[in-house]
């Protein structure tokens, strides 16, 4: 009897075993398809706050974490600022600034607009005023008007610092926003706030923006057998040009040719090694390029290079860039003799990438070396033959729309005084004070040149009397006169 309770309280703790275990597997089942659940309505509720919440527009690449912070910025400034914020314009600021931290002028990304101009600037014509710039140290300074142009017609100089357009300041701005603001259609007029080094005013100067072609080579007999041929920039078709120029300055006597990069401020690099090695010895070296791990690369001379005539290159402070890659390389591989001034001093190479909605960066991809290894950047090229033009040639433009008239007293004034004295109308002082010696002068220079002779100097009396000191300028060139001197040495 006892083993038969025993037994039974075996089978009965057996079932209750059975049961129990039953319950438990029973559960298990139920809460997986309770996670299962879960998991499903956590993925739907994400999908639907990805889709109808807060928009997250960029997904961070994990490999690429170093972006989380900028993608953090436009998320919070894309969800979170007052009002609705363009977001691509966003992302143009974002890479302007990456682009202005590189602390280089000669590096812009460019907006579509921006781009055009850029590309149209070197390959066609365009309407403006017709002057390289660039951005240094925080101004946008001139580096030189192109030859020819409302620009050098107005007086504008190199170095002249631009520092507001119709009254905008172009403080902060690169070279690219500020050629958006001076360009314009051809007829429309421009007022520039210049500063020019060694005066203590800024000068307002109005221009009348035309078609600027991109013709780039002048070529002309200075007398029977010596040939003047000025390049005012390294375009698409400037190699082109010159073989034209030359061959037909060959065909009226040409012996000897002067060269003329003055206020040249460069351009293309395919298109200055192409024209150097005109000049230079075949494999002599033209230009060496230096990449940022210090590798350098030669480029050495394409053609002949055997001209049958010397030659003489006049450069100046408005040289630059690849017409500084033509003189050195003419000077140290084929023996030419540079006249002129200390050239601009820039010594870097820049590319360009598009990208597909029609923007440009364009950034600095190495240094350029001289053929013997010099970097100019910031120093420039030295002349063998320094000459300077005469004073006169360096005067400030004068504003046409002020009136300068009898005892009034200003830098206007003294400026105006030079010129009358250049031009052959001394007013007997050089001080700024408009004394009647000073309206006599004028009146001289005024009843010479058929105008209205008053006495003030104001609208067309103040715009021919700058015509006329260009024209004193151009005629007494004391630069091209030593670079003939020079030229007529080496044909004897």
């Amino acid at each position: 009897m006892e083993q038969k309770k025993v037994d039974e309280v075996k089978v009965e703790q057996e079932q209750v075993t059975e049961n129990k275990s039953g319950y438990i597997h029973l559960k298990k089942f139920h809460f997986i398809m309770l996670l299962f659940l879960l998991v499903f309505l956590s993925a739907g509720i994400t999908t639907f706050a990805l889709a109808f919440g807060k928009e997250k527009v960029v997904s961070v690449a994990p490999e690429r974490t170093e972006f989380n912070k900028l993608y953090e910025a436009f998320d919070t400034l894309n969800n979170g600022y007052y009002k609705d914020v363009n977001q691509q314009k966003l992302i143009n600021g974002a890479i302007d600034g990456m682009v202005s931290s590189l602390d280089d002028p000669y590096s812009d990304y460019m907006s579509n607009e921006e781009a055009k101009s850029f590309h149209s600037s070197i390959s066609s014509s365009f309407e403006g005023i017709g002057a390289e710039i660039q951005e240094k140290e925080g101004h946008i300074i001139i580096v030189s008007p192109i030859k020819g142009s409302p620009a050098e017609k107005a007086g504008l100089k190199p170095n002249d610092m631009i520092i507001s357009v119709d009254g905008k300041s172009l403080q902060g701005m690169n070279s690219t926003q500020a050629v958006t603001l001076i360009r314009g259609k051809k007829g429309t007029k421009v007022e520039l706030s210049i500063q020019r080094p060694g005066t203590d005013a800024p000068m307002t100067v109005p221009i009348i923006r035309d078609t600027i072609p991109i013709e780039t080579v002048y070529g002309e007999m200075i007398d029977d057998t010596i040939a003047k041929v000025q390049i005012t920039s390294f375009s698409t078709n400037t190699s082109k040009e010159l073989v034209t120029t030359l061959n037909d300055l060959q065909k009226k006597g040409m012996k000897g040719l002067v060269l003329d990069l003055r206020q040249n401020p460069g351009g293309l690099l395919d298109q200055a090694i192409s024209i150097t090695s005109m000049f230079v010895p075949k494999g002599k070296i033209i230009v060496k390029e230096e990449d940022r791990n210090g590798k350098i690369k030669e480029i050495p001379s394409q053609n002949d290079g055997n001209t049958d005539y010397p030659l003489v290159v006049l450069i100046d402070k408005g040289s630059a860039s690849a017409s500084e890659i033509f003189a050195a390389a003419v000077k140290e591989s084929a023996g030419v003799p540079l006249v002129g001034e200390k050239s601009f001093g820039k010594g870097t190479v820049q590319t360009a990438a598009d990208f597909k909605d029609g923007s440009n960066l364009k950034y600095t991809i190495a240094k350029w070396l001289t053929p013997n290894g010099n970097w100019i950047h910031k120093k420039g090229i030295m002349p063998d033959v320094e000459v300077a033009l005469p004073e006169y040639a360096t005067l400030p433009i004068i504003n046409p729309d002020k009136e300068l008239a009898l005892s009034t007293s200003s830098t206007d004034v003294q400026t105006a005084q030079k010129m009358l004295k250049a031009v052959g109308y001394d007013p007997g002082r050089e001080d700024g004070f408009f004394d009647e010696n000073t309206k006599e002068a004028v009146i001289a220079f005024q009843t010479a040149q058929g105008l209205p002779a008053d006495g003030v100097l104001k609208g067309d009396s103040t715009m021919k009397l700058m015509d006329l000191l260009r024209e004193k300028i151009k005629t007494n060139d004391t630069q091209l006169q030593k670079a003939v001197e020079v030229l007529k040495g080496k044909m004897k």
